[in-house]
């Protein structure tokens, strides 16, 4: 063939339209769920609650090779894995790359922590408007309206109160650190000073949990709002400290220095508070129970109430309880002297479920009256929600 047919056939075969198979192939590939354009947004629902209470979780994730949605909040629903079981929903692949999963079962109406897996590494939800901190890490979050969780959601029809994020200095721990305050709907604008709860985390979590994930600040707005509870402010610290190697978790008087001598006059100093025993109160779940057993329990010239979720005595042994009575006699012998009792709530399956009988029997052998709260469940922000709902309308009466 000479030069000039060449250049005559190559030509042709460069205008010659598509044949009608590689047009056919063309318009059915797939568009990816990725956004398109410099301006385009992911176009799907991460979380989507269905009308018989199922729940169906989306990632656009076109490289990943396995996604699945993991969460400790909704097991069994979706298996956290405990004790080496299955863990989390698997989801399925289409083919833009969009994951997606539906669970079996109904999800109740409450509010949980979730997060994706993605070929192993752990990701917050992309699209999420809503996360919650632990001590280290984040967590995606979303709430399954209903009636039996309506106690902890944000209600239109009533008045809200505010929270802050409040940093301070710690003299004691030479450290700045953090807390968060709630002040009641009408704070802002008004002159009253009001009483004080001060309202501590677990071990894995951090100052803003109580609001995140615990909303403290819904479950506050609608007592009050009822009438069923006082209006007060609820101040939430941070209840881990610097490491150190002789510092323990439980029994951290690190914390408690910082609380006594740094965070109260702070807050007393900044806020309108009534600054005395009988108007300021300390509660906690988990790790915060102990800080409340060690640091509030013992207090009572700070503390004139206090509340115990999830948290007891004598995980080291018969020790542990002889060694706090022995420690904090004087104490105990002032608290048994208030009208105000103990109150102390645990789940019949929790983990340190078997704590919560010796510690009670202590009180009792000091003379402590305890109101007690024994639900179903585990160690789960489930339970500490509704203990304090049960909590709150006991202080400051």
């Amino acid at each position: 063939m000479s030069a000039k047919h060449h250049a005559f056939t190559l030509a042709l075969l460069i205008a010659a339209p598509a044949t009608p198979a590689l047009a056919q192939s063309a318009a059915d590939a797939p568009v990816s769920c990725l956004p398109q354009g410099p301006f385009g947004q992911m176009d799907y629902t991460s979380v989507e609650v269905l009308a018989d209470g199922r729940v169906t979780f989306r990632l656009c994730a076109p490289e990943a090779q396995e996604v699945r949605v993991t969460s400790t909040d909704i097991d069994p629903i979706i298996p956290a894995g405990f004790g080496g079981g299955p863990r989390g929903l698997p989801l399925t692949r289409d083919d833009s790359g969009l994951w997606s999963g539906t669970t079996t079962l109904p999800i109740p109406a409450d509010t949980y922590r979730f997060n994706f897996e993605v070929d192993g590494a752990r990701v917050p939800d992309p699209l999420a408007t809503t996360f919650s901190r632990e001590r280290s890490g984040i967590n995606s979050t979303f709430e399954v309206i209903g009636p039996e969780g309506a106690f902890q959601s944000y209600d239109p029809a009533i008045p809200h109160g505010v929270v802050s994020r409040i940093e301070y200095w710690s003299s004691t721990l030479n450290a700045k650190r953090e807390a968060y305050v709630y002040t009641p709907s009408g704070y802002m604008t008004g002159s009253d000073a009001y009483p004080v709860l001060y309202l501590v985390h677990g071990a894995g979590d951090s100052a803003d949990s109580w609001t995140s994930v615990g909303h403290a600040n819904y479950i506050a707005d609608n007592l009050i709002a009822a009438g069923e509870a006082e209006r007060m402010i609820i101040v939430m610290p941070f209840g881990h400290t610097p490491v150190r190697n002789d510092a323990d978790m439980l029994d951290n008087t690190d914390f408690g220095d910082d609380l006594t001598r740094d965070l109260i006059p702070f807050v007393d100093s900044h806020f309108r508070t009534i600054a005395d025993a009988d108007h300021r109160a300390m509660a906690g779940l988990s790790m915060g129970g102990a800080h409340t057993l060690r640091f509030g329990v013992t207090r009572p010239d700070l503390f004139g109430e206090v509340g115990i979720f999830s948290m007891g005595l004598g995980m080291a042994g018969p020790s542990d309880i002889t060694d706090y009575v022995a420690a904090n006699a004087d104490a105990l012998k002032a608290r048994a002297a208030l009208p105000e009792p103990v109150y102390y709530a645990i789940g019949s399956e929790d983990f340190l479920y078997g704590t919560s009988t010796p510690t009670r029997a202590m009180f009792t052998e000091q003379g402590i009256a305890v109101d007690y709260n024994e639900s179903g469940g585990g160690h789960t922000w489930i339970n500490w929600r509704r203990y304090l709902k049960d909590f709150l309308p006991r202080l400051f009466r």
